[in-house]
């Protein structure tokens, strides 16, 4: 069975004005993807202690992803407040992964050895751990990383591209020609394949020999929170089970027109209650 790893951020999406928060972020979100298609998978992270953290821990437990290795301390969770118009997510504001920044992760060497017992791992520009990807890069196991719409930054184009294998960044809203030499740069620094997400437009990918291009599947999306991720993680399982660029696009798109359908990242809504709600209402 493949087995995968999602380290970096987790956070609840407070949605408004209905006042439910759901669990996410962007390597858990990968983790719980992962599980919900059929691989083993685990999550890596850092957690406040307060009710977003126990109800982002009590949903990783019921759906069984693995959060053994993770460092939880007192402060707050990471969050994000959230309103939706017409099925499309807009973020409000966030308190950018909350208790992470005082107490960012730094990999011992137990994690090294228990990361090593995966097949890939995925991260992002939201996971607080760009310092230590060079340490999961000389495990030799397989780093993919989502720089969402960080694609034209010299950083990113620079220190992480040359220490990530699958690069997966948001370009919804310039050109195709443009995405195309997005692509073909991170490649040139050091990924084996690039894919840019572009909405509505559907995906595009190189690996460094040819473009590949899928359409979205059509639905009437309810929520487009989380699929962008459920397409990264369709796509990196269907490459790591040996099927080809063009059948994992295809799979991403089907299984991001899935959770399109659900709100949230992936369901598991709570209320909550917000003292100082400002402009979200």
């Amino acid at each position: 069975m493949i087995k995968v790893i999602g380290i970096g951020d987790n956070v609840c999406d407070q949605y408004y004005p209905a006042k439910i928060m759901y669990p996410g972020g962007q390597a858990m979100n990968f983790s719980v993807y992962a599980k919900m298609l059929g691989a083993q998978s685990a999550y890596l992270g850092v957690f406040g202690k307060d009710r977003v953290a126990e109800h982002i821990i009590s949903v990783l437990d019921e759906i069984g992803v693995d959060h053994s290795r993770c460092r939880q301390y007192a402060g707050e969770n990471g969050y994000a407040k959230v309103r939706l118009e017409n099925g499309d997510r807009q973020f409000i504001m966030s308190n950018r992964g909350g208790i992470v920044n005082e107490h960012p992760l730094d990999l011992k060497p137990e994690d090294i050895s228990y990361i090593r017992e995966f097949s890939l791992v995925h991260t992002s520009n939201n996971g607080h751990f760009d310092s230590q990807l060079k340490k999961v890069r000389e495990t030799g196991i397989p780093v993919s990383y989502d720089f969402s719409g960080h694609w034209n930054e010299e950083y990113y184009l620079k220190e992480i591209a040359p220490v990530v294998d699958y690069a997966f960044f948001s370009c919804g809203e310039i050109d195709e020609e443009t995405a195309k030499a997005a692509c073909k740069r991170f490649v040139s620094e050091g990924c084996k394949i690039a894919v840019a997400t572009m909405g509505k437009r559907g995906s595009l990918a190189f690996d460094g020999k040819k473009y590949y291009r899928q359409i979205p599947k059509p639905v009437d999306a309810i929520d487009t929170l989380g699929a962008g991720d459920s397409f990264t993680t369709a796509f990196l399982l269907s490459l790591l089970d040996g099927e080809k660029i063009e059948t994992a696009m295809e799979k991403g798109a089907e299984f991001a027109a899935k959770t399109c359908m659900v709100r949230g990242a992936f369901g598991y809504g709570v209320p909550f209650e917000d003292p100082e709600p400002g402009d979200c209402l």
